[in-house]
């Protein structure tokens, strides 16, 4: 039996789930979006807690690392990277991708032709956005994608777009055959499963020098009104 703490940070919910063998002992989620360096550090505090007094084995962390938001993406992978230290076990990395397609074959939509499109709001008319057959095989690798309305045309395989930026992206679609679940998002609970299959298979990431997957470099705004 593996126990493992599992993190989600990249997008606007923050949330970790603790594991058995694939079943969840304890789980805590916040959807506010804003304090996702406070809400962590009072959801591990709790986890901590709660492994201690059963005494629980701790076998690895699991944490998104990306593509999502800069910011917390870098507050999960340093929080997990802190327990790993702490309790001398690997260091797991799930691709937030993969993670919300998962997410949707959890959910009704679970057909076998079917290709997974994960799209993550990347502001404007760009998102992060790969394609998964349903064994979550790459069909089009995780990147950074500028929307218009020839996107994602020649897929005979009916195409499911899921996550936040699948909602901007309904309203410029022209791809028939497809279907959205817009309000879909990452959290840790549906990570299990992806976790699970890389402790198996023994995949894990550097501890010390692991670094998000980001897909585009930050690039950091000036206010207008600033005063020098």
């Amino acid at each position: 039996m593996a126990n493992i703490l599992n993190i989600e940070t990249s997008t606007t919910v923050c949330s970790v789930a603790l594991s058995c063998d694939g079943e969840v002992l304890e789980h805590h989620e916040d959807y506010d979006g804003n304090n996702h360096s406070t809400m962590l550090s009072v959801f591990l505090d709790d986890m901590v807690k709660y492994i201690t007094s059963r005494e629980i084995k701790l076998d690895a962390v699991a944490v998104s690392i990306g593509p999502g938001s800069y910011t917390g993406l870098r507050i999960g992978l340093s929080a997990a990277k802190g327990l790993c230290f702490g309790y001398d076990v690997p260091l797991i990395g799930v691709n937030t991708l993969q993670l919300l397609s998962v997410a949707a074959m959890f959910s009704r939509f679970n057909e076998d032709d079917a290709y997974y499109v994960p799209m993550i709001d990347a502001r404007r008319n760009e998102v992060y956005t790969a394609i998964y057959n349903n064994a979550l095989e790459e069909i089009l690798p995780p990147q950074a994608m500028i929307l218009d309305e020839n996107s994602f045309k020649g897929y005979a395989n009916k195409l499911l777009f899921i996550g936040n930026g699948a909602k901007k992206w309904k309203e410029m679609s022209q791809v028939e055959n497809a279907a959205y679940l817009t309000e879909t998002k990452p959290v840790a609970i549906d990570m299990i499963a992806l976790a699970e299959r890389a402790f198996r298979r023994g995949e894990f990431i550097d501890v010390a020098y692991s670094t998000p997957l980001y897909l585009k470099e930050f690039q950091a705004t000036t206010p207008k009104n600033k005063v020098l």
